[in-house]
C-alpha cells in the first residue's frame, strides 16, 4: 500500500469485492440452471396416457362399463379429462379402451394389456433410454395429437410412449 492513497485503496478494494460478488453470483447462477435441467430430465413420465386391454368383444365391454359404471364412451373408448398441475388450465387426457382380443397392435408381447405413459420431451427420453440399452418396438410417429414410440419392460410388456401435441 507504500505510495498509494486511501482512495485508490478504497477502490482497488471496491473493484475486488464486486469481481468476487459477481464470481459468486455466477457460479450460483449456473448451479441452479444445471439444477433445474436435471430436474426436467429426471421427470420422464408425467402421466398414464392410456390403458388399453384385449378383450373378446370390446363393443360389448365398452358398453358394460357404460351402462353399469357410466363410462362416457366413443369410438375409442373412454376419455377422462382432467387438468395439469400447478396450471389448472392446461386440458390433459387419458385414455382408456378395449381391444379385440386378437389384435396385433399389442405385439411383439404376449401381454393382454399396455399402458401409454405420458411424457414431456419424447426425443430427449428416446435417446436417453436408448444408452440405457432399452428395447424400441419401432420409431417415433408424429400425427396431429402427438408423439408415440413403443417399448419393451423387462418382462417384454409393450408399452407406449406419448408427447401430446400441445394443449389438448
Amino acid at each position: 500500500m507504500k505510495g498509494q492513497t486511501y482512495s485508490q485503496h478504497m477502490k482497488k478494494f471496491l473493484v475486488f469485492t464486486l469481481i468476487l460478488a459477481t464470481t459468486f453470483y455466477l457460479g450460483f447462477a449456473y448451479k441452479t440452471s444445471i439444477t433445474i435441467n436435471n430436474d426436467q430430465h429426471m421427470k420422464k413420465v408425467t402421466g398414464i396416457g392410456g390403458i388399453f386391454f384385449k378383450s373378446k368383444d370390446p363393443k360389448a365391454v365398452t358398453e358394460w362399463y357404460a351402462k353399469h359404471l357410466g363410462l362416457q364412451t366413443n369410438p375409442y373408448g373412454a376419455t377422462f379429462e382432467w387438468f395439469e398441475e400447478p396450471d389448472s388450465t392446461k386440458k390433459a387426457t387419458t385414455q382408456w379402451a378395449p381391444f379385440s382380443e386378437d389384435t396385433k397392435y399389442f405385439d411383439p408381447s404376449t401381454s393382454d394389456f399396455m399402458i401409454n405413459y405420458r411424457v414431456d420431451n419424447l426425443e430427449t427420453l428416446v435417446e436417453e433410454l436408448k444408452k440405457e440399452g432399452v428395447t424400441f418396438v419401432d420409431s417415433i410417429e408424429s400425427y396431429d395429437y402427438g408423439k408415440f414410440i413403443h417399448l419393451l419392460d423387462p418382462e417384454g410388456n409393450k408399452i407406449e410412449l406419448w408427447e401430446p401435441a400441445g394443449e389438448e
